[in-house]
């Protein structure tokens, strides 16, 4: 049987390449990564951890399990307004890791370093009792004094949403027991790729900036997300459920299964920026879906309440089963 790496021969064989062209990573020789930004722009970092069997089911693509670690943390980035930089990556591995394994992992960081433009700046790798942990901390950079944060929205602010919702938690239904009835394959498809392979939205975020007053990401469940911009913002909010936007396959789903039609509401793992803007800033904010090819919907209003209210086709309050996902 062939003698497995050290922990320091698996960062040169695997993770070091990925450190290559940013040189305050020091080729991952060093305890930490050195990074100047300026006098002008602002350092913005995020965690995020998933684990095996709860954030994802563990039977996926390896690289996709990789790209989605990292692409949740670009999101949290998104968010802010930010621009990504690099990422560091803590890797707890079980006892049945390969080498193989590690490869297609490193594969798929791989991948998406290109796409979006970073590198691994460092990490740590430890073995794991409790099956696999990734954990990533992402960081990037915003001009002083700009970032997005959740505590800016005022009363009358319209709140936007990016893409659809709610999609990523049918794509899980897909793929623990595919009980959604008579779809399309292609329907299918799209629904498990939107939980498999998040997009973050790295050029939208930036481009809100100026435009925003709060922002947030779509992790735990529109109501649940939308609910900590109040939380922090001191305001309410009244969200118009039948102007949440939907996809095509959603919408065939729940024709079917009406049942599921909450999913839009309270589900998570879709990834899309919900934030909050003047009504004022209502044309801009068309224009600027138009110029990046992202639909940017209007779903709601700011209020002077002091909780998230959903209101159906006649405005009445509706009562919901569930608000967002609770990891506790």
């Amino acid at each position: 049987m062939t003698a497995r790496p050290s922990e320091f021969d698996l960062i040169r064989q695997f993770f070091a390449p990925l450190s290559v062209g940013a040189p305050g990573a020091f080729n991952l020789t060093d305890d930490a990564a050195v990074l100047s930004l300026g006098p002008s722009e602002e350092l913005v970092v995020t965690t995020d951890t998933l684990v095996a069997r709860r954030h994802f089911l563990g039977t996926e693509d390896t690289a996709d399990i990789a790209r989605k670690a990292l692409r949740v943390n670009l999101s949290d980035l998104a968010s802010m307004g930010a621009k990504p930089i690099g990422y560091t990556l803590a890797l707890a591995l079980p006892d049945d890791w390969t080498t193989e394994w590690l490869a297609a992992f490193a594969d798929g960081l791989g991948r998406d370093q290109r796409e979006f433009g970073i590198h691994l700046l460092g990490g740590d790798t430890v073995s794991s009792d409790a099956g696999l942990h990734i954990s990533v901390t992402a960081m990037g950079a915003t001009p002083a004094g700009q970032s997005l944060r959740r505590g800016g929205a005022r009363i009358g602010d319209t709140i936007w949403v990016s893409g659809t919702v709610g999609d990523a938690a049918l794509g899980l239904l897909i793929l623990r027991d595919d009980s959604l009835g008579e779809i399309s394959d292609e329907a299918r498809r799209f629904l498990a790729g939107r939980f498999l392979l998040p997009t973050p939205r790295c050029t939208l975020g930036p481009a809100l900036r100026g435009l925003a007053t709060a922002a947030i990401d779509i992790s735990d469940g529109i109501v649940a997300d939308l609910g900590h911009i109040c939380e922090v913002s001191a305001v309410g909010a009244d969200l118009k459920a039948d102007a949440i936007p939907r996809s095509e396959a959603y919408t065939a789903v729940i024709t079917q299964q009406p049942s599921l039609l909450q999913k839009a509401f309270s589900a998570g793992d879709d990834y899309e920026i919900l934030f909050t803007a003047p009504p004022e800033n209502d044309s801009k904010v068309k224009e600027l879906s138009q110029k990046i090819g992202l639909p940017l919907t209007p779903a709601g209003t700011i209020t002077d309440g002091d909780s998230v209210i959903v209101t159906d086709a006649t405005g009445q309050p509706m009562d919901l089963a569930a608000t967002g996902y609770q990891h506790f």
